[in-house]
């Protein structure tokens, strides 16, 4: 008798606690960033304008890129209307946290430091640093390892990967950071700066504009390992698995083929892009 009451007493006590779990569950299903983006019927995407290819703005002042057809893909497949949110890098990461928007997509690499703030779908695509040199040092510069020396100066953009890849990994050279990527290429160009480093498909994007002038020479081999992905904000893992199967879907049904063909392989966009 005593073994069929406590019998009795442990199944009630597992369905309350399977109960109160899967309540539990409910709840954060009802707080996911999901429910909100279906009630308002508008997906909200936090990026910053200017990274080619995957962010920019044409001479219509209309947003373009890799991340924007993504984004674009990504509305529709929810039957919500895709919403720009236009946001400075430096503050992109607090504006997600803050709800100013649903979801980062903005060719941002997945980091530990990002990674404590913000959590990270599947990466969509994998890049690495690159080096754009003066043409004085074609031959003599070889690879990222010939510029750590004082003698050389560095560019790069201000908070980003490429800047945290000359600090670590060429830490003797002269360094120099820029608000802009393009206006810290640039430098090379003009001669005011050895070299620029920066992630593989701006520097595909900025040869392709002014490689023509003779005065640069691309070292196309990524020397770090880089994934990008959407970052959305913690405790959502709803959002997330609905992320990682749209990837996997749009990977394999030729969807995702036709957007990396038109932003990364062919530079036929340039002429439209506001410079």
């Amino acid at each position: 008798m005593r073994k069929a009451m406590m019998a009795a007493v442990v199944c009630v006590a597992g369905l309350v606690m399977a109960g109160s779990l899967f309540g539990g569950d409910i709840e954060l299903a009802k707080k996911s960033a999901l429910e909100g983006i279906l009630k308002a019927g508008e997906l909200k995407v936090g990026f910053e304008s200017g990274y080619m290819p995957f962010e920019m703005t044409d001479k219509s002042g209309n947003f373009v890129g890799f991340d924007i057809d993504m984004a674009k893909e990504m509305a529709k497949a929810m039957g919500v209307k895709f919403v720009p949110v236009n946001t400075a890098w430096d503050g992109i990461i607090p504006a997600l946290v803050t709800k100013k928007f649903d979801i980062i997509m903005s060719g941002m690499t997945v980091t530990q430091e990002r990674n404590l703030k913000i959590n990270f779908a599947d990466p969509y695509i994998v890049v690495g640093q690159t080096v754009i040199i003066n043409k004085k040092h074609e031959g003599k510069v070889k690879s990222y390892r010939d510029l750590n020396s004082p003698a050389f100066t560095v560019t790069s953009k201000l908070g980003t990967t490429g800047e945290q890849s000359v600090k670590r990994l060429i830490p003797r050279a002269n360094y120099k950071s820029f608000e802009e990527e393009v206006t810290a290429a640039m430098e090379v160009v003009s001669g005011k700066a050895d070299a620029f480093v920066y992630d593989l498909p701006f520097c595909v994007v900025f040869m392709a504009q002014q490689g023509k002038t003779g005065q640069i020479v691309f070292l196309d081999k990524p020397f770090t390992y880089e994934p990008l992905a959407w970052g959305v904000r913690k405790g959502d893992p709803d959002f997330l698995n609905w992320l990682n199967n749209f990837l996997a879907q749009v990977k394999n049904d030729g969807r995702y083929e036709r957007i990396y063909n038109k932003w990364i392989k062919s530079t036929n966009w340039i002429d439209d892009i506001k410079q």
